[in-house]
């Protein structure tokens, strides 16, 4: 106990890290730390019972086409009832799959057919759950700290999926998957029970529409009126499905035939992963004026682990290119999840998000599907120039929306929005257009925004 004499100064909570913020980083935090030890443990518990490569794909694809199927409707729900219901309840089920996973695996030799059905539950789950907690998540920041907040938050959340990955191969190679995948069941029950404790109080009660069809309706007219939204969504739905094929299915053939094998290609992975954090860390203190434009600038190097492989390079520039990598995509994140909070109406937020994530996650199984095809037509090293070159175009020409390259910060009230601002001076427009200010002097999951690098909320 710190007396009055005593000169320690007291730790104290930042003014924008209010109640709600600090427990939604404090449950990210718990789950990504469990979830990304599960993703290396559910792998393994397959190949331990018998399973092949595609035994494996089939497991990871049972997981991804409930995201895919549910998203919507979860982002429609989330939008009508109290988010953090929908969250806690959504924990519950990814609860109790995992722990029926965990039991399969540590009881008896579970059958590929009851692996698939968890893990699908477990993707249900999360199609519920990741609208209602990035809605969630926004709702809670306000004021001019809004980038530094949803850059601590990434930060936490990048921290726990490095530390997560790496600890939970240590503990699969010691222990074995079941009991990782158990510790990860344990993990959606603490954070369930820290997100039970979110209060919505704040957020104004929304008015009963004409039902779950009506909702997806006036959640899809928000969408796409905006061109810098489904621009960059359609952006990253290419995005994400050619890196997702080259970093799952190319890139261990590579480490195989030219690294050395799994061990260099975790360590470039985990490169990666650091240089997330690090771009997270930067963006704690730069606050690009044009947010998307900046954003979409620092997705251009999301080609370079493709060209890397290609080459292929030496392990060393690899892991240079992967924490590059990391670093610009960071930059994207912070800056895509502060352009959402400050144009999309808090009433919206969830069913906006639903369509983002159905954007970016809808085309990577048949990416997934096409490129062994893709490899035994063209080779591997043309696939994955051809990975590259597709970054780089639809990248380009993102850039030709005027929204992306004007859309700004902003720093002023704007009626109708209590968390969002425009710049002094600046002449506010209707939702669906964006106040160009003068050029600023300034120079990419998901939640970044691929998948891989937005992550899971939780």
């Amino acid at each position: 106990m710190t007396s009055a004499a005593d000169p320690r100064p007291r730790l104290r909570r930042p003014s924008w890290a209010g109640r709600n913020y600090s427990l939604l980083t404090a449950a990210a935090f718990v789950t990504n730390l469990g979830s990304h030890g599960a993703l290396i443990a559910a792998a393994f518990a397959v190949l331990e019972n018998g399973g092949d490569g595609g035994d494996v794909g089939l497991v990871a694809a049972a997981r991804t086409l409930p995201l895919v199927l549910f998203l919507l409707i979860g982002g429609a729900i989330a939008d009508r009832l109290p988010r953090h219901r929908v969250m806690v309840a959504a924990n519950a089920l990814n609860c109790l799959s995992q722990a029926a996973f965990a039991a399969l695996v540590l009881t008896g030799e579970p059958l590929l057919w009851q692996m698939m059905l968890l893990t699908a539950l477990g993707g249900t789950g999360q199609a519920f759950f990741s609208p209602a907690a990035e809605g969630m998540l926004m709702s809670s920041v306000q004021g001019e700290q809004v980038g530094r907040a949803f850059a601590v938050f990434r930060m936490a959340m990048q921290g726990a999926g490095v530390g997560g990955a790496a600890l939970g191969g240590a503990m699969v190679a010691v222990i074995g998957p079941g009991w990782v995948l158990a510790a990860d069941a344990a993990a959606f029950a603490v954070a369930g029970s820290l997100r039970a404790f979110l209060d919505v109080g704040h957020i104004p009660a929304r008015e009963q529409g004409g039902g779950l069809l009506a909702d997806l309706r006036e959640g899809w007219r928000e969408f796409s009126g905006r061109p810098w939204l489904w621009g960059i969504v359609l952006q990253f739905s290419i995005a994400n499905a050619v890196v997702g094929a080259a970093d799952a299915v190319y890139g261990p053939l590579v480490a195989r035939d030219h690294l050395g094998g799994a061990g260099p290609w975790g360590l470039a992975l985990g490169f990666f992963g650091a240089g997330t954090v690090a771009g997270a860390l930067l963006m704690t203190r730069w606050k690009p004026r044009r947010l998307l434009f900046v954003g979409t600038l620092c997705v251009f190097p999301l080609a370079l682990p493709s060209a890397a492989l290609a080459v292929p390079v030496p392990v060393g520039l690899l892991c240079a290119v992967m924490f590059l990598t990391g670093i610009t995509l960071e930059v994207f994140g912070v800056s895509w999840m502060t352009a959402l909070h400050q144009e999309i109406p808090e009433d919206k937020l969830s069913r906006v998000s639903a369509y983002d994530w159905f954007g970016s996650v809808a085309l990577v199984p048949l990416a997934m599907a096409l490129a062994g095809p893709s490899e035994s037509l063209f080779g591997r090293t043309a696939s994955l120039w051809g990975c590259a070159v597709l970054v780089v175009v639809v990248t380009a020409a993102v850039l030709c929306v005027p929204d992306v390259r004007n859309l700004t910060r902003r720093t002023k009230p704007v009626a109708g929005h209590p968390a969002v601002a425009v710049p002094a001076g600046t002449r506010t427009e209707p939702a669906t257009t964006v106040a160009v200010p003068p050029p600023p002097p300034q120079a990419a999951p998901a939640a970044t925004k691929p998948d891989g690098g937005r992550g899971a909320l939780g």
